[in-house]
């Protein structure tokens, strides 16, 4: 049997498991793996600027395509508890990443040793596993569960933790009698599906809730064909966004009370019969759940059991992977049709595309300093249907759901539940890594950019290339617009007069001298018709220095953007709504009056 270390092992196995890239940085207590990784070869190593911005960039890398596992790789103490946020953000989008860290020695760890810390304890609830290996032959069976994990049921992180003597153990490990372990998804009987059909069939206005665990399943073709064959317009969640594209005759858009249309909330409104798939009802898209579930039948479809009734009880609910599920969808509507049993929906559906064309918002103005949604209306122009849009939270993530446009599955990479700023450019620079020749835009408020913007620097000594919108009001835009509840305005303006850069006025940061300074390019717009050259010159540079491009546009102090705070029946409309085409000539649907 072949010796090696425990380090090394590891390392063969992240092999044997399809793992070709990783995010880190190395310290003293993880250095013998990071030895084993040279000696190993066949991992891309990238060197992030701090541990978080790593795990981010681990987050990117899995949500760009179907069967990734990012990894990201840290010393013990602080270098563990910095991916906390990471394996949080990963869990609550069901995002599988694996985490590795240094430790002291095993007979130090109870000791106070230096950077000691119980990372395993730590990590727990924000994991599906997290483990601090004590002896050192369990390395490849810990390793091999951890994907098995993963990959299991409803997806999520997993961290390993490996005390530096155990790391250096040598070991006895065949890496070619290495075997994945088989992964378990639960899968729906063809009597639940059956059912389901039915209620569906005895509605007159059913929708399908098209959630993320969608494009985890790498389900979303028999999506669109399940929606075809029966008819029924398609609303997909944050994190389905891109399951079918926007311009699709049965998309009838978003709903909820921050990052939804005025047509998916109208269309949501007026169905009779929801088939949930994927999906986990999140509070964002629901709003007060007496108006969403008044007067509608509910079936939920989700690979995560105890998800089944959490936020309400739906009239049936199926435990499944949503692929599963709808291979079984979608050949029972095959045999209905064949039977000529299915209903025409095509009136409903109609409906929902005349809802798209009347209720839109006002993107088209010509203020100085710029809109936000002038800057929204220009990205629609500029980036096409291929482009992958990747943000966090803040009024730009908002709005720019409301009126971007998404086209394909994994081209909406957006942090969902956690939302924590600073994830936009760690997380551009994995998807950009995870899809070198694509064409990767992220999307930032000034906030967020900071959060972690030395990881810029990544991009540039790694030559990542990639587009990043930053609209800039010098305010904590999206937590002001929720003062307004408190009646004060108190902590959240970044305004203040730059000594170095004056010509910036209140706007504070130079970000095009940072930018710079990092090794990037930057372009800064303060006119409504510099937006659109700036964005076909920032393609360029991407593509002729191969580092991210920045493009900062200048905006009114204020906006308020369209949300609400009860029900989805009562978003407030803060600012204009369209009344006539050219209020939003980039729309979907072009516009028509009521």
């Amino acid at each position: 049997m072949p010796r090696m270390t425990a380090a090394r092992a590891a390392v063969e196995i992240l092999k044997l498991e399809g793992v070709t890239n990783a995010f880190g940085v190395p310290g003293a207590a993880i250095n013998p793996f990071y030895a084993a990784l040279k000696a190993g070869g066949g991992t891309d190593h990238t060197l992030a600027r701090h541990v978080e911005g790593a795990s981010h960039m681990a987050e990117g890398y899995t949500r760009s395509r179907a069967g990734n596992i990012g990894v990201c790789i840290g010393t013990s103490g602080p270098a563990g508890t910095d991916m906390i946020t990471g394996l949080y953000s990963a869990i609550a989008d069901s995002i599988p990443i694996l985490c590795i860290t240094g430790q002291a020695p095993v007979a130090k760890l109870h000791k106070e040793d230096f950077q000691a810390v119980d990372i395993a304890s730590i990590a727990k609830p924000v994991t599906k596993a997290a483990t601090t290996v004590l002896e050192a032959a369990q390395v490849p069976g810990v390793f091999q569960q951890a994907f098995h994990l993963m990959r299991s049921g409803r997806p999520g992180p997993v961290l390993i933790d490996l005390p530096i003597d155990v790391q250096l153990t040598e070991i006895e490990f065949d890496p070619e009698t290495y075997q994945p372990l088989p992964v378990y998804k639960p899968a729906a009987s063809r009597a639940q599906i059956e059912k389901a059909i039915g209620l569906l069939l005895a509605s007159e206005r059913p929708v399908i809730v098209a959630g993320g665990g969608i494009i985890n399943a790498d389900a979303c073709e028999l999506l669109v064909e399940f929606a075809e064959l029966t008819g029924t317009p398609v609303i997909p969640t944050l994190m389905g966004w891109g399951i079918l594209a926007d311009d699709h005759e049965l998309n009838a858009g978003m709903v909820g009370l921050q990052t939804s249309h005025r047509y998916g909330n109208a269309n949501f409104l007026e169905s009779d019969f929801v088939l949930g798939i994927g999906n986990r009802w999140a509070n964002r898209h629901t709003g007060d759940l007496a108006v969403y579930t008044k007067g509608r039948t509910f079936v939920h479809v989700d690979i995560e059991p105890t998800q089944l009734g959490k936020i309400f009880a739906p009239d049936l609910g199926i435990a499944s992977d949503a692929k599963a599920a709808l291979e079984l969808f979608v050949e029972v509507a095959k045999e209905l049709e064949a039977a000529g049993r299915l209903p025409d929906r095509s009136a409903w559906a109609a409906s929902t595309q005349e809802r798209k064309a009347r209720l839109q918002r006002r993107t088209h103005f010509d203020n100085v300093p710029l809109k936000p949604q002038r800057v929204y209306e220009e990205m629609n122009r500029a980036f096409g249907p291929e482009t992958r849009y990747v943000t966090t939270i803040g009024l730009s993530q908002i709005a720019g759901a409301q009126m971007l446009h998404v086209y394909r599955p994994r081209h909406w990479i957006n942090c969902g539940q956690a939302g924590p700023l600073g994830w936009t450019i760690p997380a551009a620079l994995g998807v950009a890594t995870a899809d070198p020749e694509g064409q990767v835009v992220a999307l930032s408020g000034d906030y967020d950019f900071q959060f972690m913007l030395e990881e810029l620097a990544v991009g540039a000594q790694h030559n990542i290339p990639y587009v990043h919108v930053l609209v800039n009001n010098s305010y904590l835009g999206l937590i002001r617009q929720a003062q307004r509840n408190l009646d004060i305005n108190f902590q959240v303006n970044l305004e203040f007069e730059n000594i170095n850069s004056p010509e910036l006025g209140v706007y504070g940061v130079d970000h095009v001298k940072v930018v710079e300074g990092l090794g990037c390019k930057a372009i800064r717009v303060t006119e409504p018709d510099q937006l659109l050259p700036a964005f076909e010159e920032a393609k360029k540079l991407a593509a002729e220095f191969r580092v991210p491009v920045v493009v900062e546009a200048i905006l009114e102090r204020v906006t308020n953007i369209s949300m609400g705070a009860a029900g989805i029946d009562a978003i407030n409309e803060w600012e204009d709504i369209a009344t006539e085409p050219g209020h939003a000539p980039t729309s979907i649907r072009p516009f028509v009056a009521s």
